[in-house]
Order: C-alpha cells, then sequence, then structure tokens
C-alpha cells in the first residue's frame, strides 16, 4: 500500500469516527430535550365548580309525607304547593281544641243565664270526665318516662305525652273551677272569667288550624326542585328536610386558590373562564369576595424547600352575564 493510499484510508477513519461521535451528540441532545419537554412543571391549573342559592324545605309539624305535588327537576314559583303531609295527631288537637272551645262557650252561656240543677249536674259531669282524662294521662306519661329513660322512646315523644298530661290537668282544673261556679252561681267576675276562657280556647283553636295549614309544605322561592328527601309514606318530624329547591338564577363559582397563585387575583378582578361542559366558549367573571380558609384543612408546609407555609383563600367569582344551560356542580377553568 503506498503511502497516499494510507493517509486515505486514515482520513477515512478519522473522518467516521467524527461523524459518529456527532451522531452520539445529536442523539444525547435529543434525549435531553425530550426529558425537559415531558418532565418540566406543568402550570398551576385553577379550578373550582359552579355554586348556586339553594333553599333546604322543611316540614313544621311531624307526620307522614302524604302526596308530592312535584318531582326532580319541576320548575317552581315561590308560595307553590310542593307536598303535604297527613297527621292525624294534628287533626286531633284540632277536635280537642274545638271540644274545648265548645265547653267554654257553654260555661260561659250557663254562667250569664244562671246555673240549673241539670247545668250543675252536666258541670259535675265535665269535671269527672277532665279527671278521668287526667288519670289516664297520668298513666300514660309515666310509661312514657320510664321508657324514655331506657332509650326506648325519643325525648320528643316524652315532651308530647307531658304536654298531653299537663294540658289535661289544666282542662280539669277549669272543669273543677267551673261546677265550682255553678254551685255558687254566677257572679260579674265569674262570667267574665267563663268568657277568658273562650277566648283562651279559641286561641288554641286558631293555634291548631295554623298547624293545621302547614300541613301543606309551599315553596319559599322560585328555582327547581333538585333533589326529595323522603319517600311516599315515610314518617318525618318537625323541622326535616323534606326537599331541595335550587335559584337557577342566582349561580356563581367558587374556587379555591394558594395564596402564591394570588398574584393576579383581587376582589374586583375580571377574568375569564371556562366551563368545559359547556365547550371552549371563555367567559367573563368578576372576583366578588376572599376570605382565607381553616388553616388545618388547607395549610402546606414548603420550608423543607426554604420557601415559606402556603394557605388557601375561597375566591367567589360571578358571571358577569348569563350563561345558558350551565348547572351548579360543573367545573369551572380560570383561563390563565
Amino acid at each position: 500500500m503506498t503511502n497516499n493510499e494510507s493517509e486515505r484510508v486514515q482520513f477515512d477513519n478519522k473522518k467516521s469516527m467524527w461523524i459518529g461521535i456527532g451522531v452520539i451528540i445529536g442523539i444525547v441532545a435529543l434525549v435531553a430535550l425530550i426529558g425537559v419537554y415531558q418532565f418540566r412543571p406543568e402550570p398551576d391549573m385553577l379550578m373550582g365548580e359552579v355554586d348556586a342559592t339553594e333553599y333546604r324545605v322543611s316540614n313544621k309539624i311531624p307526620g307522614n309525607v302524604d302526596t308530592f305535588f312535584v318531582e326532580e327537576g319541576t320548575v317552581v314559583r315561590a308560595g307553590d304547593t310542593l307536598a303535604y303531609i297527613n297527621s292525624p295527631t294534628v287533626e286531633a288537637k284540632l277536635m280537642q281544641a274545638q271540644a274545648a272551645r265548645s265547653a267554654a262557650s257553654a260555661q260561659s252561656t250557663k254562667a250569664k243565664n244562671g246555673a240549673r240543677k241539670q247545668q250543675i249536674a252536666s258541670a259535675y259531669e265535665m269535671w269527672q270526665k277532665a279527671e278521668t282524662g287526667v288519670e289516664i294521662t297520668k298513666k300514660s306519661a309515666d310509661r312514657v318516662n320510664q321508657l324514655y329513660k331506657k332509650g326506648v322512646v325519643s325525648a320528643q315523644k316524652r315532651d308530647e305525652v307531658d304536654a298531653q298530661y299537663k294540658a289535661a290537668v289544666a282542662t280539669a282544673n277549669a272543669a273543677k273551677m267551673q261546677y265550682e261556679m255553678a254551685m255558687e252561681g254566677a257572679q260579674d267576675e265569674d262570667k267574665a272569667a267563663a268568657q277568658a276562657l273562650v277566648a283562651q280556647a279559641s286561641g288554641a283553636v286558631t293555634e291548631v288550624e295554623g298547624y293545621m295549614r302547614d300541613r301543606y309544605i309551599l315553596a319559599p322561592a322560585d328555582g327547581e326542585v333538585v333533589e326529595i328527601y323522603p319517600k311516599h309514606g315515610e314518617l318525618v318530624g318537625t323541622g326535616s328536610p323534606v326537599m331541595s329547591i335550587v335559584d337557577m338564577d342566582d349561580m356563581w363559582f367558587t374556587f379555591s386558590v394558594r395564596e402564591d397563585l394570588l398574584k393576579e387575583l383581587k376582589v374586583g378582578t375580571v377574568v375569564d373562564v371556562k366551563i368545559p361542559a359547556l365547550g371552549d366558549k371563555t367567559y367573563k367573571a368578576k372576583v366578588t369576595y376572599m376570605r382565607a380558609m381553616a388553616s388545618y384543612a388547607t395549610w402546606r408546609a414548603t420550608k423543607t424547600n426554604g420557601q415559606y407555609d402556603v394557605k388557601s383563600f375561597a375566591l367567589k367569582l360571578v358571571p358577569q352575564e348569563p350563561i345558558a344551560d350551565m348547572r351548579p356542580g360543573m367545573t369551572v377553568i380560570i383561563v390563565r
């Protein structure tokens, strides 16, 4: 092999070596770029949800749900009838109140007209009847109190029975006084007292009639029925929630944002938001409220990284225009 051929071979070898090194460097650089792209930190996404004013409708009297006049999804107006509660207890109390009013009216008439033998006998019988009621209600109260001590019945039931016993005692006392008045003869003071008993009984009737009207549950505001809790025929107590109504005309956005991401979010700031469920369209929303959330739920320690402890803030954003088809619970994203 001549010197020229030897030099050419060496040159080709060096050239191949440098090409290989260049290829390796290129591959390493490409892998590094891919790694940087793949593992670069993603920008923090500020995500919240749609919220709305919700009314929890409760019943005022205990009873069984007899009829629902609406269903989930029904749009109602304030004052619409939502459900009917069947309450035999209230109906019985109305009968008792009406009977007491009738008895008081009769006693008042007797006081005005003067007592007869038949009236005296009637007053005595009413007294004895009331005393019998006291005995019965006393036994019932004693039994329920024993059951309450054993944890068998609720405090509400015990209170109801005690109230019935006290009412029976009061009725018996009133009946006794009426009998004594009949025996002694009516005086002006007696007539006034009898008339007062009539007024008292009439007030009791008016009160129970109010309870009777409360058997019908009415909508407190305009909105949409989103959830009904009890089933048909189910027993519900006083104050138990029956259904929820959401005001679809009063919706807003709620966010939980770390304080290190609040640089561009101040009260009064208008931002663009996107609701994925409604597509890619953006909407304007204004920050109207901001407060620090409870530390035990939102605090995040970052001191190990040489930074500071981070808290979260609750933000309320109000859409600047009505948004069609928006529903409570939908996800909302702040476009950054």
